[in-house]
């Protein structure tokens, strides 16, 4: 990331402690946890940003822990992504999966052009910085079930739940 400016902050949600961090381009850090000090840690080492400046009040914060609660809601949050050629391609195929809606690790590899890469494509969720922002929470096994989620396998059902309630 250089040095660029990453400033963030933390809310508390129904699915745990939520940090967001962003940079003047958008969020570049979005994940949940059970503590603060655990969820700066994990951002200072993905980000390797020198330094992260608290700003307390911040709206991207307030609005993903928005989405968290009604993921129904729209909400146009700039992103800010560092990634591989093959993680952006990931990520943006997720972006693609409309809430309510799921996708197979197997649909995401096929959509982006590479079938094959059915276990790169879940490595590639697995890296995804941007809990919501790319909703890899979407992604399933080919039989429909829950597979890994960064953040607990709980969390995913209950964001899939709130996606399908009318």
């Amino acid at each position: 990331m250089g040095m660029r400016s990453v400033r963030y902050d933390y809310a508390d949600t129904s699915l745990g402690k939520l940090i967001v961090a962003w940079t003047d381009a958008g969020v570049c850090f979005a994940a949940l946890g059970d503590c603060d000090e655990q969820l700066l840690c994990e951002a200072q080492s993905r980000l390797r940003a020198p330094a992260l400046t608290r700003a307390p009040d911040a709206p991207w914060v307030r609005t993903l822990a928005g989405l968290l609660e009604e993921p129904l809601r729209p909400a146009d949050v700039p992103i800010d992504l560092c990634g591989t050629q093959f993680q952006q391609e990931v990520w943006e195929a997720l972006r693609g999966i409309s809430p309510g809606q799921t996708a197979s690790y197997a649909q995401i590899a096929e959509c982006i052009g590479r079938p094959s890469a059915t276990r790169a494509v879940a490595s590639a969720c697995g890296a995804n910085p941007v809990l919501m922002l790319v909703p890899c929470h979407r992604v399933v096994g080919s039989d429909g079930s829950l597979r890994g989620y960064r953040w607990g396998l709980e969390r995913k059902r209950t964001l899939l739940e709130r996606e399908s309630a009318p």
